[in-house]
């Protein structure tokens, strides 16, 4: 199938929300902690599919502001879970010339996992070919609102106009800030909703929603959405007529 993906017609960004963890591990009759573990072979192998096709940016919504709502010990093994896996996943992001970064309210995690965080986004820093991003206590309304925050404090002390804040203007106070935004977004599990995710950013993206739940995702699925977005025409509100031109 990889042979099929025309490589000069690539997404510079893909977002995958990762979805049907949970689900996976209760087909499995396991706890749901039991299918976050699972899943990180899905992350493994998406980000090496996309690092092999020369994807520029992977963003991966790890972990929402609304998920601190789950239950304190899915929580808490959620978390020790990515302690560990970006400890364990240092050698494979080096291996594959990955550079990692965050977006999100970082700061709200604990500090065991900051720690980590920092460590790996040091010792990748050098990388120079796909950027993966992990969205991390981030949702879309929180980072519109801390967007919108910041320009107000500009305006506030005279530094900004209102007449000077346009999209390009509003995107910088963005986390994705300098990243172009994802030409196609992956959902996983069959589920039909954005869920609060990069919701300026995918203003134009293409969607793709495979039935199949994250801890089974392949790059094999990967191809399939990355022929599935090629196939499309992006018109961007105009009419087919008006891209020929």
């Amino acid at each position: 199938m990889k042979e099929h993906i025309d490589p000069s017609n690539l997404p510079q960004h893909i977002a995958v929300i990762m979805d049907g963890n949970g689900r996976w591990a209760k087909k499995q009759g396991a706890a749901r902690v039991f299918g976050h573990r699972n899943a990180i072979k899905a992350v493994r192998d998406t980000t090496e599919g996309c690092a092999e096709l020369g994807i520029k940016y992977l963003t991966l919504y790890a972990f929402s502001t609304e998920n601190w709502n789950r239950p304190k010990f899915e929580v808490d093994a959620l978390m020790t879970l990515l302690v560990h896996t970006i400890r364990g996943e240092i050698k494979t992001l080096m291996d594959n010339n990955v550079k990692l970064t965050t977006i999100g309210h970082t700061g709200s995690l604990p500090s065991d996992c900051q720690r980590e965080l920092a460590e790996a986004m040091r010792e990748t820093s050098q990388n120079t070919g796909l950027t993966l991003v992990l969205a991390l206590s981030y949702s879309g309304r929180w980072e519109i609102l801390e967007a919108v925050r910041q320009l107000a404090a500009e305006v506030r002390d005279g530094n900004l106009t209102p007449d000077q804040i346009d999209e390009t203007v509003f995107g910088q106070h963005l986390s994705t800030s300098g990243m172009p935004d994802p030409e196609l977004m992956i959902r996983t599990s069959g589920e039909m909703r954005i869920s609060n995710f990069m919701l300026w950013q995918v203003a134009y993206s293409e969607l793709y929603m495979p039935d199949v739940l994250w801890p089974d995702f392949r790059r094999e699925h990967l191809y399939e959405a990355i022929l599935s977005y090629q196939r499309r025409e992006r018109r961007f509100g105009k009419i087919s007529e008006q891209l020929i031109k």
